[in-house]
């Protein structure tokens, strides 16, 4: 990318609003449409709703039972009036990677810009805008061991989108304020160690993810992993437990010290299936028995077979034991 078309924002949040507000209400004049996925991030499904209340008019596609979408479905959604498509790299929750690759062959043949939230997969999967032809990116700087607060839009040359803040000419006039300086050193450094210790940190990463997945699924045949079985973030294990209710696990790996994501929140008192999982077509008694692992660099084989202990403990009827 060239120094131009790079933005610095507080976040992957602001990423997604600048882009996705900034591209459809600056040229409103040549459409009203916009396709996205039923799985992206809050950050691009609530942009997406508020601008519906906008007078915008949003396709939201389906995606297949490991949350990838089909190419094919981007291509048959893209109407006259479109000028923009806002397809998640990786999924936060579960992992999946859509073919980034394919989807923007389409959008650039059918003249069409495509917007990726590549936060979760920044850093671990490589993607040069040189050889995809993608026209703008959400990035964030926590997700690869950076300061918390700050992000970054990739915005191709040539790409036109209004700013979400007024002021001075910061940022080439298209992000108002004070530079954040110290966040943006402390990014440009973290992504430098990520370039030169990816193959490194993916080798360890996924030795642990596969070797917690597998003991899981070798002892416990009921387990199911939610997400592409290869097509994956090496980061991301979501798992299914279908005979333990999620409060459950939730409570008792808090108790022993472990940190898990439910995907779901609590609504009107009832938990509630993880959108992305309804989305994948997870029925709900399983979608609601679901938990999030994520495993980093700093991730020990002590610490994953501590976690697998605690898990046998709760999973484990006393009598069996």
């Amino acid at each position: 990318a060239r120094e131009s078309e790079i933005y610095f924002v507080s976040g992957g949040t602001e990423a997604d609003n600048l882009v996705i507000q900034g591209v459809m209400f600056q040229n409103r004049q040549k459409g009203n449409h916009l396709i996205t996925t039923r799985v992206e991030h809050p950050a691009v499904l609530n942009t997406c709703k508020f601008l519906e209340k906008q007078g915008f008019s949003v396709t939201y596609l389906k995606v297949d039972q490991y949350g990838q979408v089909d190419p094919q479905a981007v291509k048959d959604s893209i109407r006259k009036e479109t000028v923009l498509v806002s397809i998640i790299h990786a999924n936060n929750e579960v992992g999946t990677i859509n073919d980034l690759e394919s989807i923007a062959s389409i959008t650039q043949e059918a003249g069409v810009w495509l917007h990726s939230d590549a936060v979760q997969s920044f850093g671990k999967i490589p993607l040069d805008v040189q050889k995809i032809p993608v026209d703008f990116l959400s990035l964030s700087g926590h997700k690869i061991y950076g300061p918390k607060g700050i992000g970054v839009v990739y915005a191709r040359r040539g790409t036109i989108f209004r700013p979400l803040l007024f002021g001075g000419s910061h940022e080439h006039s298209r992000r108002a304020g004070t530079e954040n300086v110290p966040a943006i050193v402390g990014l440009g450094k973290a992504t430098q160690l990520m370039v030169q210790n990816r193959k490194q940190i993916q080798e360890h990463v996924e030795s642990l993810r596969n070797y917690f997945e597998e003991h899981l699924k070798n002892k416990y045949p009921e387990i199911r992993i939610n997400g592409h079985p290869t097509q994956r973030l090496f980061t991301t294990s979501n798992v299914a437990f279908p005979r333990v209710d999620q409060e459950t696990l939730l409570l008792q790996l808090d108790m022993h010290g472990i940190a898990v994501s439910s995907g779901s929140a609590c609504s009107s008192g009832s938990i509630e299936p993880s959108h992305v999982l309804q989305a994948m077509g997870i029925p709900a008694p399983i979608a609601t028995r679901s938990l999030r692992f994520s495993f980093g660099k700093f991730t020990t084989r002590d610490e994953v077979d501590y976690v697998l202990s605690v898990l046998d403990k709760i999973l484990t009827p006393k009598r069996n034991r």
